[in-house]
């Protein structure tokens, strides 16, 4: 089963990144991989960065490159960092929902696997 990631999650996850360090879009486009994010839409990438730094959570400037064409890169400002903590803290109070949700499904699961016979290891 495919996860995707959920709604409005690449905000956040752009500015955990950016947070780590400043970076080009490309290398954004690679690294939100590890979230879900599939590296085939880059215009969703370049839109939410654009929103991000129209909001003024992030600055871009241009680098110019000797070797191939300059290009834009983007760093998280003062209110970008005050943004993705308040992220994180939803986040943070959305898996503690969650977590409850599937502690309480697992106690199902549990009863229906111990009357189930139990497989050999391997």
């Amino acid at each position: 089963m495919e996860v995707t990631p959920p709604k409005d999650f690449l905000r956040p996850c752009l500015l955990l990144l950016l947070r780590e360090h400043p970076a080009h879009g490309y290398d954004l486009l690679e690294r939100t991989q590890a979230f879900g994010f599939k590296s085939s839409d880059p215009g969703r990438l370049y839109r939410a960065l654009r929103a991000l730094e129209r909001d003024g959570l992030v600055h871009s400037t241009w680098e110019v490159s000797d070797t191939g064409p300059d290009r834009r890169i983007y760093q998280l400002t003062r209110p970008g960092m005050e943004e993705l903590h308040r992220r994180v803290r939803a986040i943070a109070g959305t898996r503690r929902l969650m977590d409850a949700f599937l502690g309480r499904y697992e106690e199902f699961v549990a009863l229906a696997r111990e009357s189930e016979p139990r497989r050999a290891s391997r």
